[in-house]
């Protein structure tokens, strides 16, 4: 993942509202290492365009007339499997994401996003990461944390009956520096990098490094897998 650091990221926005996709691209020329190679306002016209371009990365809006971004997603996706699609929606229910991403999606990102986000979320996903908004993360997780509850601890005993395992909870303090585990609870609780700087004090720059040792230390390669991998291993509470 770290040799497409530089490279340019070539980029296809499809969305049927032509203000917003020209906000969108505005925001993405700003970026020396993206390219927007070509735009469209429907579903039917993503796999004709990503023929034509062969783009990196595929900003798909869910809500569009005719073919859908759902339905265009999964069309895309099963004939060209190599295509990375980051999907931008309103919604943040976690089973209409889960349905979402079901699809093959590489990122999830809700159009309420601001600047920073979007570019963060377009370079995680054009390097070969996985994306989702820190809210719909948190929504995800609440949603694991309560399906997880139904059978939590259930395990066969050695004379055939039901048992429960006790389950291990401690922070991750061998690994991860004090500050560190502060940061991973907080991204747990679904803040974004700008709003636990705010909540510690410090600057967003600082927060990134975090976020970059923690996904280091915890061998991940997105924040997403490090906010599951916690959850699992007992070392964050999900509030």
């Amino acid at each position: 993942m770290q040799e497409r650091m530089n490279e340019t990221i070539s980029l296809l926005l499809i969305d049927d509202h032509q203000l917003f996709r020209e906000g969108v691209k505005r925001i993405l020329d700003m970026e020396a290492n993206f390219e927007v190679v070509a735009e469209g306002d429907d579903g039917d016209e993503a796999i004709t365009l990503v023929e034509e371009n062969d783009p990196d990365v595929v900003l798909m809006d869910v809500n569009m007339p005719g073919t859908n971004g759902v339905e265009a997603t999964r069309d895309l996706i099963a004939k060209h499997p190599d295509v990375k699609v980051l999907i931008l929606s309103i919604h943040d229910d976690e089973s209409y994401v889960t349905h979402v991403l079901k699809t093959g999606a590489a990122g999830y990102l809700l159009k309420e996003m601001d600047a920073d986000a979007l570019i963060e979320a377009v370079k995680v996903v054009g390097q070969g990461g996985a994306y989702i908004h820190p809210k719909v993360t948190h929504n995800l997780i609440n949603e694991y944390r309560r399906l997880a509850d139904g059978d939590e601890g259930m395990v066969d005993s050695s004379d055939g009956e039901i048992g429960y395992k006790e389950v291990e909870y401690r922070k991750p303090l061998h690994i991860l520096t004090r500050r560190e585990c502060e940061v991973l609870q907080l991204m747990t609780d679904g803040y974004s990098n700008r709003m636990i700087g705010e909540y510690l004090y410090i600057s967003e720059k600082t927060v990134k490094n975090h976020v970059s040792n923690i996904l280091q230390k915890m061998n991940v390669n997105d924040r997403t897998q490090a906010v599951v991998e916690s959850i699992k291993k007992g070392w964050v509470k999900v509030r």
